[in-house]
């Protein structure tokens, strides 16, 4: 049987241990330390609710693993550089297991979650590097002319969710040094993101003008900014959330705060805010997920899936809706949202919105005006465009799609 030690790391000198995660014949199994029973924090309250019960988790057409620590592990980008390190140091990928991979990130994980014992990969975070030769590694490690991995790029961007190259940095001024640990005196988390193989190419300034536009539009989200390098990149950057100094906050995200696989869309918003209603018992928080919805209609986000919405707690165990990412221009699975809007997928309208609007508790007249303010700044993408320096070319084809969005609405 392989064990593993859960921490809740909540900064360097605090770290309460949550409980034990074992795996026996490819079955899954978690429970909770006694003297945790007696703290405020319901990490996962739908799926492993504070209880001194054995869970056993048996959610196999979910995933292997329960949400609560698969929020650990990385997916796309992040998985591809751990398989292929580990693999470069001798292990059978086909062997591992999950908590496997779990030990191998530790502590350095995103959130507040950490696991013991870990892997013993002794590199050194404090070393300063440039975002060029880690984007050249990245695309390198796409397109397939590497299989190595090198420890600088596994240091950065293993443990990262999401598709697309990112990396984790520290940032002082102008200095970069890798961001997964512990930080220097004066340095502030960030993650920045590299193109793929899809994205338009200057997929960093579109980033960056969705996120100015969004802000503008009532949405809350993290500092964000334009890296540019000496060869002339720029690529986009955000300030973690669920980092403030070396403070650590736990983060769930929606879909493994439910169990739904993010892969397989399948929800509604309906869901999503239900669940803030009572998870955060916040109207503000339930206005701020509205409002990114809409956006997401008229902008044109479609990779609105269950995992790209998170609750994040703070040190008393409160919950709150973590602040919007991943806002950018994306077509979605065949042309629809991952989520649908009141079972609209393809081409939400006024109507549906409305109807959303109205089972979630708000009047007709307070969605409407929310829809027409979202939908007046976002006709407004040129102007977003042009000054983060998104490609003529690239602001036509955008606008030209919000346009159509909007004239249905």
């Amino acid at each position: 049987m392989k064990r593993l030690k859960v921490l809740l790391r909540l900064s360097e000198e605090n770290e309460i241990l949550v409980g034990e995660i074992a795996e026996k014949d490819h079955k899954v199994f978690f429970q909770y330390d006694t003297g945790f029973l007696t703290k405020p924090f319901w990490l996962s309250p739908y799926k492993l609710p504070l209880r001194s019960d054995l869970f056993e988790h048996r959610d196999l057409d979910f995933g292997p693993l329960f949400g609560l620590f698969d929020d650990s592990l990385p997916d796309g980008w992040g998985l591809m550089l751990m398989d292929r390190y580990l693999r470069g140091h001798g292990f059978a990928i086909e062997r591992l297991s999950v908590l496997d991979r779990l030990s191998f990130l530790g502590p350095n994980t995103m959130g507040a979650l950490t696991y013991r014992p870990a892997m013993d990969f002794k590199t050194d975070n404090r070393v300063e590097f440039d975002l060029y030769n880690l984007y050249v590694l990245s695309q390198e490690v796409i397109t397939g002319k590497t299989q190595v991995v090198l420890d600088e790029l596994m240091k950065a961007g293993g443990s990262p969710g999401g598709a697309r190259p990112k990396v984790l940095v520290g940032i002082l001024d102008d200095k970069l040094i890798s961001g997964e640990g512990i930080l220097p005196e004066g340095y502030s988390h960030w993650i920045v993101k590299f193109t793929a193989g899809n994205d338009f190419a200057d997929s960093g300034p579109v980033e960056y003008a969705y996120s100015q536009m969004a802000r503008d539009c009532g949405i809350v989200l993290p500092e964000a900014r334009l890296f540019s390098s000496r060869q002339g990149q720029r690529f986009f950057g955000v300030k973690r959330f669920d980092r403030e100094g070396n403070k650590r906050y736990h983060v769930h995200t929606f879909g493994n705060l439910i169990h739904s696989n993010f892969r397989i869309p399948s929800c509604d918003y309906e869901l999503f805010f239900r669940i803030i209603n009572d998870l955060t018992k916040n109207q503000q928080d339930l206005v701020n997920g509205f409002r990114q919805m809409i956006f997401n209609v008229t902008a044109n986000n479609r990779d609105d899936h269950v995992k790209n919405f998170a609750f994040i707690m703070n040190h008393e165990g409160e919950w709150a809706l973590a602040p919007a990412y991943d806002l950018t221009f994306f077509p979605g699975p065949g042309g629809e949202h991952s989520m649908t809007i009141n079972g609209e997928g393809k081409t939400p309208s006024k109507a549906n919105i409305v109807r959303l609007g109205e089972k979630s508790g708000f009047k007709q007249k307070d969605t409407l005006l929310m829809l027409d303010e979202i939908a007046q700044i976002v006709s407004g993408w040129p102007a977003y465009a042009e000054r983060a320096g998104v490609s003529k070319k690239t602001t036509s084809t955008i606008h030209k799609k919000i346009q159509s969005n909007i004239s249905y609405l």
